[in-house]
This record gives C-alpha cells, sequence and structure tokens, in this order.
C-alpha cells in the first residue's frame, strides 16, 4: 500500500512538472499546445528552431528581460545561450550564480546580462535556454529565438513585475562541491541535483 501510494505521488508530480516562458517569447508553446513536445526532451522540449514564422524577440546587446510562469513550490532556475539562426548548442551561461526560486506564480529578471568577454552585434542571431531542476532533480527546457538589437531595450515597470516568487543566487562552485552547501537552501533536495545543476549550468555541451 505505501509503494503503491509513494508511485501515485511520483506520477503526480511529473504530470505537474512544467514552466511558461514568457519573455522573450518560446519558440512555441509547450503546455497544452496540441503539439507532440516535452519539456522534459533536452535541449528545448522537442521544439525546433527558426519555425517559419515563429517567434523572435528583439534584446538588447548587452543582455535583456526574463519572464517565467513558474508551477512549484521551489525551483532551480539556469538560463544559457548560444549563437545562431538555429540554435541548438547552447554554450553560454548567463547564470553563473544560478537561481533559487521559491513560490508559484511570475519571476521577471528585470536584465540578465551577457558574459564580460562575449561581444555581439546589432542584428545578431541567438537562442535562450532556460533549465528549471525541482525536487525530483530532472530538467525541464524552453527555448525563445531572439535577435540582439542596438535599440533593444529591457523591461520596466509594470511589464516586468515578480509575483508569488522570492529568489536567491547560488554561485557556482569547481569540482568537489558539497551537496549541503546547495542542498542547504531547501531541505528535499537530493544531493543528486548538485550534479545535474553544474551540468545545466555548462548547457550540456561539454
Amino acid at each position: 500500500m505505501a509503494v503503491g501510494a509513494f508511485l501515485l505521488l511520483a506520477v503526480a508530480q511529473l504530470a505537474t512538472a512544467h514552466f511558461g516562458l514568457e519573455y522573450p517569447a518560446w519558440r512555441d508553446a509547450t503546455l497544452g499546445s496540441g503539439h507532440n513536445y516535452s519539456q522534459w526532451a533536452y535541449p528545448c522540449a522537442g521544439v525546433p528552431g527558426n519555425i517559419p514564422g515563429g517567434n523572435r524577440t528583439d534584446w538588447p546587446l548587452t543582455g535583456g528581460s526574463v519572464i517565467l510562469d513558474l508551477h512549484h513550490d521551489w525551483t532551480y532556475v539556469f538560463i544559457n545561450l548560444g549563437l545562431g539562426a538555429n540554435v541548438t548548442v547552447f554554450n553560454y551561461t548567463l547564470t553563473p550564480e544560478f537561481l533559487n526560486a521559491t513560490g508559484e506564480g511570475k519571476l521577471c529578471l528585470p536584465t540578465v546580462p551577457l558574459p564580460a568577454d562575449l561581444k555581439v552585434e546589432d542584428g545578431t542571431q541567438a537562442s535562450i535556454q532556460v533549465i528549471t531542476v525541482g525536487d525530483s532533480g530532472a530538467g525541464l527546457y524552453n527555448c525563445a529565438d531572439i535577435t540582439f538589437k542596438a535599440d533593444a531595450k529591457p523591461l520596466q515597470g509594470d511589464a516586468c513585475r515578480t509575483v508569488g516568487v522570492t529568489t536567491a543566487a547560488i554561485k557556482e562552485q569547481k569540482a568537489g562541491t558539497s551537496a549541503g552547501a546547495i542542498a542547504g537552501m531547501n531541505s528535499v533536495v537530493l544531493s543528486s541535483v548538485v550534479g545535474l545543476a553544474l551540468l545545466f549550468v555548462c548547457g550540456m555541451s561539454l
């Protein structure tokens, strides 16, 4: 009976595991879209890049805003970037201090800066990959196609509101990181999340 209850709980958690990428506009809706997409699928939930007539958002040259719709009590959030018109490899991390987001609701990051050594030009095409990791230790993926524009601005005011979510930054650590240093942020985290987290920070491109 206990095993059955545990399995039912696990299935229920998997069924509700999801998040929305509201800004930049995701490549395509991966929630109830009618397509054969799965947010469990690396790197972009099964959504191909550069869809004809698909979403592509102008983004500032030094980095811009990201809005997420989070559906879990807590979530680790990682944001990566890949350059090109049809990106499948995301080899720049935009969150060297990845986020522990607590609460269900809207999370707006006003400005997610580019790495200091990454220079882009007006008109450069790229894609953003957002990865979330919850208490299951598994990653969920969504991507957004962008074009860097000199006249694009980060979202401001009511256009970038965080509701129901608080965040804390967790500094990336090198090999030898103790599970307790990260798992201490949430007592329910398994130590395996640490290893997964560091892979996600690198975009799983190594």
